[in-house]
């Protein structure tokens, strides 16, 4: 295996995913305080507590990732805490809505960007096992999951929107009038994707340096 697939997928120190794991326990105990809604509260907490479950399991079993990577994915999980406590459309994001001149509130979208993050752990696996030998392929094969990834959540959105109906499948949906949401969230979702590929490439060659 190259050097740059070796230094690139170096297990992170112990101290560093435990903080981030300390630090998203504190936010979803606080934000777990009186949420907009309770019902979408839930709705959109247990993927992301589904995640970090994934996440302590696999630490425990000792496959583990880069800070980087545990960096990468702690983005998500945060905004998603958020956006669970107030609902995405909600969320106080005017600084960022002002700052662009957008006229709906982009927090969702923002959002949906960094799951397109979790490419740089997959190809980071990838690498370490030695799983893929294409360097295309390896990049490619991220890009995919997490294309796949966007597509299913929609469909998730979209079935819970219609089974619970009314305000809180509306929050849910969070698409604010927009007849796009759903491509405009994939779209972001994947060019997620390929800025944590384009970061982990540029890591690979400076590490390889």
């Amino acid at each position: 295996m190259p050097d740059s697939m070796l230094s690139a997928a170096t297990p992170a120190p112990h101290w560093f995913p435990k903080l981030l794991l300390a630090l998203y326990l504190i936010e979803f105990g606080v934000l777990a305080i009186n949420p907009a809604d309770r019902g979408t509260w839930w709705a959109e907490n247990l993927p992301i507590l589904l995640i970090v479950g994934a996440l302590v399991g696999l630490y425990l079993r000792g496959i583990r990732f880069s800070n980087t990577a545990y960096l990468l994915m702690s983005v998500l999980i945060f905004m998603h805490t958020v956006g669970g406590h107030y609902t995405f459309e909600k969320v106080p994001f005017d600084w960022f809505n002002n700052l662009f001149g957008f006229k709906r509130n982009m927090y969702d979208r923002v959002a949906h960007f960094s799951v397109g993050f979790y490419a740089f752990p997959i190809i980071e696996l990838t690498d370490r096992f030695g799983t893929i030998r294409s360097r295309f392929i390896s990049y490619l094969f991220p890009l995919c999951v997490i294309g796949t990834v966007a597509m299913a959540y929609e469909l998730i959105e979209w079935v819970y929107a219609e089974v619970a109906g009314g305000s809180a499948g509306a929050a849910f949906l969070g698409s604010q009038g927009d007849i796009w949401d759903a491509q405009k969230d994939m779209l972001a979702d994947t060019s997620g994707a390929v800025v944590a590929l384009l970061i982990y490439a540029l890591s690979s060659r400076k590490n390889n340096w």
